[in-house]
Order: structure tokens, then C-alpha cells, then sequence
């Protein structure tokens, strides 16, 4: 069963970017509202903010494409970066921190975020090691539940949501101009990676969602961590998977299946056409889900249904 998991491990292992050929990535701007932009490149999905102050980033994708990144935001605004938020510590997301803060800009994270990225990352499930990053990679100014930015005449709201992709997690709602970065919490049209090693889980997730949803509204332009920019009525089709995969395998984990029975089962076939096309499959979605589900201290949630 574990080799099912090989593929995973590049999401959250900084090293694998040396191995990857960046030569023919481009850095392509979004506009989403206002003076936001989302930049998309080899990684994750990357937040701008412009304005009179300076330049805002939520993420900076892969180290080796700094350079186009910075050129990039250059086409929309002469101000230098300022700020970076992380949404989390993987090195499609923060990859690029060393490169921005020597350049000036002041990297932003929680808590958890500095701890991971400063020490050696050990996976046992992966059989992986992803080693500590340099200092000049690591946030600068790191906070527990929530921070405020106040910038290009906005109200930038940053909220921790705990132990959902990981155990580092930040939502970033720009207030004024009604925008919302989910970072990995969010994938539109594709099973989310679920970092168990990091801290990570399915009911986590689902309450990181609940949030989102909660500091959200209709008119919400949602910017996933991967993917195609959406909205609340997307936000809440990807919640209503995630609640009938928790309730599914809740039954069956209380059925006393073992996972090789569940996947078996095939319990998320009827979502495999418009969620399993992306890089994770049912199958380990499945895998995952019910690591986060099973192992000591796992997330539980209240009154889950559980189908006949």
C-alpha cells in the first residue's frame, strides 16, 4: 500500500524542486479583483495585492522561478515586495522566502510554519526526509491564531486553521476587496493532500472550510491553493465532498473495515469524474483520509452521520 503514496511526497519536500526543469515555466497574472491578482507559475497559487504601499504576496511558489515571479508582479505595480505570506511550509508555497527576503520583503507565517521549515522533516509513512531550510528562508514574524495586515488601503485578516492541510495552516481574507487566498486547504476540481506527517486530516480540513466559508459571501472571489480561481458555491460543492467522504469512511472505520477493505470498497467512485482527475486519486485520498481518521489524537467531530 505505501508505494501508493510515492507520488505524494513532492508536494511538501523542498529538495524534489532541484530535480524538476523549471527552464520552460511561466509566470502567468490573474486579475481578481481590484488590485488583486493571482500569479500562477509551477507551484501553488500565488496572491497579489498592489497599491500605493507596496506589494503584498500570499506565497511564492518554487525558489528556482523567483525571478519571473518578481517580474511578473512588475508588470502590475513599480512597488517592491514588502510582505510575504505563507499558507503553509511546503516548497511549492514557500520555496521562494529566501529568494524575497533578500530582496527586502518581511516573511509572514504561523507559528508552526517557522518550527517545520527550521528543523528536519522526518516522514515515516513516506520513508522521506526533507531537511531544515536556511535561515534566510524562515518567517521573520510568526503568530498563533490570527494577524492583521493593513496595507494598499485594505483590511488583510490572516487566520490559522488548525491541523487541516497541515498543522500550519492561514487563510488570508482581503476585506475591501472581498478576496479570500485558502492556500492548500482549498484545490478546485481535485482531492485534496491531506500532510498527516504535518499535522494534517480530513476533519481538520473540513473545519477550515467551515471558517472560510463563515468569513465569506457570495460575492467572494476564492483563490485556491492549486487550480482554477472560484468562488463560495465552489467552495461549499468541494465542503459537501469532503462532509460525504468523512461520513462514508466514519461508517465504515466503525464497521471495523481495515483500509484495505475500504479502498476495496470503492466508497468515492460516484465523485472520482469530477474530483479524482487531479495529482491525488481516490485511492489515496482514501488512504489518507483514514490515516488522519485512525491514528491516536485524531480530530473528531460531533453527531457525524453515519449512511447505512
Amino acid at each position: 500500500m505505501r508505494r501508493l503514496f510515492a507520488v505524494l511526497w513532492f508536494a511538501a519536500a523542498p529538495v524534489l524542486a532541484a530535480q524538476q526543469d523549471f527552464s520552460q515555466v511561466k509566470v502567468t497574472v490573474v486579475p481578481v479583483a481590484n488590485n488583486i491578482y493571482m500569479l500562477q507559475g509551477a507551484g501553488g497559487n500565488i496572491g497579489l495585492s498592489v497599491g500605493k504601499d507596496n506589494a503584498f504576496v500570499v506565497d511564492d511558489d518554487f525558489a528556482p522561478i523567483s525571478d519571473r515571479i518578481k517580474a511578473a508582479i512588475a508588470t502590475v505595480t513599480p512597488n517592491p515586495v514588502r510582505f510575504v505570506v505563507n499558507t503553509h511550509w511546503h516548497g511549492d508555497h514557500a520555496g521562494g522566502n529566501e529568494n524575497m527576503a533578500a530582496g527586502g520583503a518581511i516573511i509572514v507565517a504561523q507559528d508552526n510554519v517557522r518550527r517545520r521549515m527550521g528543523a528536519v522533516q522526518v516522514n515515516d509513512f513516506f520513508k522521506s526526509t526533507t531537511p531544515a531550510s536556511p535561515s534566510g528562508a524562515l518567517p521573520v514574524i510568526t503568530f498563533a491564531s490570527e494577524i492583521a495586515f493593513f496595507v494598499n488601503g485594505d483590511s488583510v485578516q490572516v487566520v490559522h486553521v488548525k491541523n487541516a492541510h497541515t498543522d500550519g495552516d492561514a487563510l488570508v481574507l482581503f476585506r475591501g476587496a472581498n478576496v479570500l487566498h485558502m492556500g492548500d486547504t482549498y484545490m478546485t476540481g481535485a482531492y485534496p493532500y491531506l500532510d498527516v506527517a504535518s499535522g494534517g486530516s480530513l476533519i481538520g480540513l473540513i473545519a477550515a472550510v467551515d471558517r472560510a466559508l463563515a468569513i465569506s459571501n457570495d460575492s467572494t472571489r476564492i483563490i485556491p491553493g492549486h487550480g482554477a480561481l472560484s468562488n463560495r458555491a465552489g467552495l461549499q460543492s468541494y465542503r459537501k465532498m469532503l462532509a460525504s467522504v468523512r461520513d462514508r469512511l466514519s461508517a465504515l472505520i466503525a464497521r471495523k473495515r481495515t483500509v484495505e477493505q475500504i479502498i476495496a470498497a470503492k466508497p468515492l467512485a460516484d465523485f472520482d469524474h469530477t474530483w479524482g482527475k487531479g495529482f491525488i486519486k481516490s485511492d489515496q485520498f482514501v488512504m489518507l483520509a483514514h490515516a488522519s481518521m485512525t491514528r491516536k489524537g485524531a480530530p473528531t467531530v460531533g453527531a457525524a452521520h453515519h449512511p447505512k
